[in-house]
């Protein structure tokens, strides 16, 4: 590429179990990598997830600070930083940038009490939409109406409410801005229109909060500005280096696989599993779910989301992984690696075992009551099994996913990329590939939040020229797999006779138990 593979972008990759700072070069490569640990989540009540706003903002910049420790002659060669962030993670500033609260973490399962009222026209459009019963749920999932009822008088001394991701550019730059396509939560957002809502649209009735009391948005590719002296000082860059707006982890992480037209379907194996497609036309999976900002400008992600699919990993490594843990750490290797192998010692369905991963609720599909379910137990099933039932149902989950997907675009999904952590495992992969049908395609990094977001970047400043030759010259395939033909069979009759049935049969029973244990508020 000559003289441009010279060049780097700094790309800050703020996930949910870590934050990433990676040096990208213009052909895709990872020159470098610093991982930190995010571990000071604080749970006050069961389902709570809470973070330290401050200590995001330092674990970001010990990141960057650990690359130039291993590679410090690389410093010079970045032409500009990045930001992606986990989706759905809010906190109210003040006049003076201060946050009045930790972040409350889109893992957070915490409610309002009551649903927000709307004026009598919104309440007749609702109920002939026959959406009355979302929108009321949509109101008391919001975590800006938990505070409005619990910590009375904070919005009212919020002079700005922020996503991580604006936060992280708030302390680079200092200016209260975040990219368009950032903006996944429950927020006064048109997703349609990528914009904040009119003036008299219902979101502003459903959220407690004021149009002044959102950033500034700034369009993919568009300067955010430069490092601030302060920023500069715990970063270890040069001050004034242009900060360029990228996107959400999911959005940055389905271009960075290179699932830039809607016949690929991404599937995310992250904390979040999810599966989308990229289209230039707006297109609800589920009626009144939305369809995210892409990182392309002014197209978007249909999606549809497992939301603590490839968590269960993490769960079970630490509820039932421990001689894997153990033996892990004699022989310098990770546990999923070891986990991999009980996956490679059951046969695809487990004898019978199907988990449906409904962890947590839903607003739509899966609904509010939602929960999960395990069915089909035998005195030959194992914890091996449990675990692949787990990535199987995960799989189950997303597949359905796609079939909504193609029945609401009418677009038909012919492959698949998959990234995130639990794309690592060959045995996942090939899971995938016979649930689907489809023959599922890893990247050529694991790394395609940061890649994504370094596309972005790359474009921003002119170092490609346009979204299409940047995606042609920074992504790639790694390892294929493709269905086998005996596994297709076993999984199709596993989905089409038992899984797609379990939600709608098991939701009254969900139900009645969020009745006889209703979670603290």
């Amino acid at each position: 590429m000559g003289a441009a593979s010279d060049e780097l972008l700094l790309a800050i990759d703020c996930g949910t179990q870590s934050v990433r700072a990676l040096l990208v070069g213009l052909d895709g490569e990872m020159a470098a990598r610093c991982q930190v640990a995010l571990d000071g989540y604080l749970s006050l009540h069961p389902g709570w997830m809470e973070h330290d706003a401050d200590a995001f903002w330092r674990a970001a910049a010990q990141a960057c600070q650990g690359l130039w420790q291993t590679h410090a002659a690389l410093r010079a060669r970045v032409k500009g930083v990045v930001v992606t962030a986990q989706r759905g993670t809010l906190v109210p500033l003040d006049a003076a940038g201060r946050p009045l609260r930790p972040f409350i973490v889109w893992l957070d399962q915490r409610r309002a009490s009551q649903a927000r009222r709307f004026s009598p026209g919104w309440r007749l459009a609702f109920m002939a939409a026959g959406v009355s019963r979302t929108i009321a749920e949509f109101t008391r999932a919001a975590e800006l109406n938990w505070i409005a009822e619990h910590e009375a008088g904070l919005l009212a001394r919020t002079h700005k409410v922020l996503l991580l991701s604006g936060w992280l550019n708030y302390r680079l730059t200092g200016r209260l801005a975040d990219s368009i396509a950032s903006q996944v939560g429950y927020l006064p957002f048109d997703f349609k229109r990528q914009r904040w809502a009119a003036a008299r649209d219902w979101k502003w009735q459903a959220l407690p909060v004021r149009r002044e009391q959102m950033p500034e948005l700034v369009a993919v590719g568009s300067a955010m500005g430069g490092l601030t002296r302060e920023a500069a000082a715990a970063t270890g860059l040069p001050e004034g280096l242009p900060v360029i707006a990228a996107a959400a982890d999911k959005a940055c992480e389905i271009v960075g696989a290179g699932a830039v037209t809607p016949d690929i379907g991404a599937l995310s194996y992250a904390t979040a599993a999810t599966i989308a497609i990229t289209t230039p036309r707006y297109v609800e999976a589920t009626p009144f779910v939305p369809a995210y900002p892409a990182l392309l400008p002014g197209q978007y992600n249909t999606e549809v989301q497992v939301s603590r699919g490839y968590w269960m990993v993490s769960w079970f490594k630490e509820q039932f992984g421990q001689p894997e843990c153990a033996a892990a750490a004699a022989a310098g290797v990770t546990p999923e690696a070891l986990l991999d192998r009980l996956l490679d010692s059951v046969a695809p369905g487990c004898e019978g075992l199907v988990l449906q991963p409904y962890w947590s609720p839903g607003i739509r599909h899966p609904g509010p009551d939602a929960r999960g379910a395990v069915i089909g137990f035998t005195d030959v099933h194992t914890r091996a099994h449990l675990y692949r039932a787990m990535l199987e149902g995960v799989a189950y989950a997303l597949r359905e996913g796609k079939e909504r997907i193609e029945g609401r675009s009418r677009l038909p999904i012919t492959s698949l990329r998959v990234s995130g952590g639990g794309s690592q495992s060959d045995a996942a992969m090939q899971l995938t590939a016979d649930i689907f049908n489809l023959p599922a395609a890893r990247p050529h990094t694991s790394e395609t939040s940061g890649l994504g977001a370094a596309i972005a970047g790359a474009v921003g400043l002119g170092l490609h020229r346009d979204f299409s030759t940047a995606v042609a010259a920074m992504t790639r395939l790694g390892h294929r797999f493709e269905p086998v033909p005996a596994h297709v069979a076993t999984y199709d009759a596993i989905h089409r006779q038992v899984y797609r049935r379990l939600y709608d049969r098991l939701e009254p029973l969900y139900a009645a138990l969020r009745k006889l244990t209703p979670p603290e508020s």
